[in-house]
């Protein structure tokens, strides 16, 4: 009612079956029908959009692809239940998982970069002293996903507009490896050009969370390092085209964007 969209995905009961409960709750979606400009409002289904605001996993239950069985569901509904053929989101660019279900698997494009979004949220994904910068994305659901199409080559072998180390240090809950920002350079030359993001952010945002000043700095270098990047890239007519996630702890996860590039279908 009201042209809301809560999608629950449920845990198997004891002794089978499901019960549609807290307790068996595995993950879950929502959204809701807006409009995308006030002065048409609902009078032209043309301007509908569905609002995706809210997913989330279960830890328990995360590593099972359970994310994308939800946004795929949610895909099947809004267009046959609600009729509505655009889905638009918000997603923290940090956040590896979500670049690379959004961008490479689903295909959604990035309208914008937008800065501190969610102003002083905080709350498990967020910490009080990291901007919550945020990507607008928009998904046409009518359109079938459409896989990249550059040269990845060129990408590799074009100079970084991120440069990256990684230092090891004692977080939080243990000792590890982490990704730090060394520098940037926006203005490197080039027509496609990959930029590195962290393997895990919210990984980042936890074990940081501590009083050393240095080591609580690193994911807010990391926002505002990549906050001047895509600004400058954007700015110089350059569009995500793809998002290449690592593989394994040591390799890196990366954006790619190209200049007056294009995606086939």
């Amino acid at each position: 009612e009201g042209g809301g969209l809560f999608i629950g995905a449920f845990a198997e009961a004891p002794g089978g079956g499901f019960e549609a409960d807290g307790a068996h709750l595995a993950g879950f979606c929502y959204g809701f029908v807006g409009v995308r400009d006030n002065a048409v409002g609902f009078r032209d289904p043309a301007n509908l959009r569905f609002y995706a605001q809210y997913a989330g996993v279960r830890t328990a239950y995360q590593s099972y692809g359970l994310g994308y069985e939800l946004k795929e569901f949610q895909r099947e509904m809004v267009l046959g239940l609600l009729g509505v053929s655009t889905i638009i989101c918000t997603y923290d660019p940090l956040t590896g998982v979500n670049a690379h279900r959004n961008i490479h698997h689903f295909g959604m494009d990035v309208l914008e970069y937008r800065v501190a979004t969610y102003g002083e949220y905080g709350g498990l994904l967020n910490r009080l002293d990291v901007p919550t910068d945020r990507f607008l994305m928009s998904w046409d659901l009518r359109r079938p996903a459409r896989r990249p199409d550059y040269d990845l080559g060129k990408a590799l072998a074009a100079p970084r507009p991120l440069a990256v180390g990684v230092r090891e240090l004692g977080g939080k809950r243990s000792r590890l490896a982490l990704e730090v920002v060394e520098g940037t350079y926006p203005d490197v030359p080039g027509d496609i050009l990959m930029v590195r993001v962290p393997r895990d952010f919210y990984r980042m945002l936890q074990e940081t969370d501590v009083a050393e000043p240095e080591v609580r700095r690193i994911p807010v270098d990391w926002r505002l390092a990549t906050r001047e990047v895509f600004q400058t890239l954007f700015e110089r007519g350059f569009r995500v085209v793809d998002f290449l996630k690592a593989k394994d702890p040591g390799s890196g996860s990366f954006y790619v964007l190209a200049r007056s590039a294009h995606r086939s279908r």
